[in-house]
């Protein structure tokens, strides 16, 4: 799917897991596709600058990572961008090193443009967008019932991909949010009607008293109602930007636009 050459040579990656899950100080070939820590800059010395009280923290000024990827070009890419996302998820969801690769940044913001943002678990995606459930009391609920726009951003790390989409939120239709609520865990039913998201809560005791007394009303076998303030949004598209880092952060950062009519059409940006 991508074009171009690896750059050839052997560096030495930085501490914590690499793209292989292994530790620090590991030496070997560049990966074909991810961040490989810049030789001169791989990691602070023992009298580098901290940032005030932080004690043994590391200055993240001196955190940096050189990608060493593929090129990607308008021409590797799918022609519309639900498939070339389906490429790209295949690929993050055989990554051993990329944990919940359906874990996406849900950004919201309030009328007056007061943004905010939370990771949400993607759980549907096909032609007419990309599906979540929440609490539509919750702060996101609230934002999108009155500013229906919306940013998802995919953040596959160890690959050095980044996926970003932004459009209108929709509320999902009642039997798509019931069928999906069917498959949750029991657990996970009982907790969508335990909590009342992005309120003020007293204390962490009172939230599980609220689950332990619906655990005794619903107990394994019994079927949980789906909560009528729990439910399913679907963004559809209007932008998907496919991003690919490279070094000296030159990325490729290729984005369709949907044009009048449905199609849609690619754009390089600026790194």
């Amino acid at each position: 799917m991508m074009r171009g050459s690896v750059t050839s040579g052997t560096l030495r990656r930085s501490g914590g897991r690499g793209l292989d899950g292994s530790g620090a100080g590991q030496t070997g070939p560049l990966p074909q596709n991810g961040p490989v820590t810049d030789p001169v800059n791989d990691s602070a010395s023992d009298d580098s600058p901290h940032c005030p009280g932080s004690g043994e923290a590391p200055d993240p000024a001196d955190m940096r990572e050189q990608y060493r990827t593929t090129e990607l070009s308008p021409a590797d890419l799918a022609p519309e961008p639900v498939a070339q996302f389906a490429r790209w998820f295949k690929e993050a969801a055989e990554d051993p090193a990329i944990h919940e690769p359906n874990a996406m940044v849900v950004s919201t913001a309030t009328p007056d443009g007061r943004p905010s943002s939370r990771t949400v678990l993607l759980k549907h995606y096909d032609g007419a967008g990309f599906v979540f459930f929440t609490n539509y009391e919750s702060r996101k609920g609230r934002e999108l019932a009155a500013n229906p726009y919306a940013s998802l951003l995919f953040p596959w790390h160890p690959a050095a991909r980044q996926v970003v989409v932004t459009g209108r939120a929709e509320r999902v239709g009642r039997e798509e949010t019931v069928a999906y609520f069917r498959t949750r865990p029991h657990g996970s039913r009982l907790g969508a009607w335990a909590s009342p998201q992005s309120s003020v809560l007293a204390s962490r005791e009172d939230l599980l008293a609220r689950y332990d007394d619906l655990a005794a009303r619903y107990p394994e076998d019994a079927q949980v109602p789906v909560p009528p303030h729990w439910g399913g949004f679907r963004v559809v598209p209007e932008t998907v930007e496919f991003w690919q880092g490279h070094e000296n952060r030159l990325h490729d950062r290729l984005r369709y636009v949907r044009e009048t009519g449905g199609s849609w059409r690619v754009e390089r940006l600026a790194p």
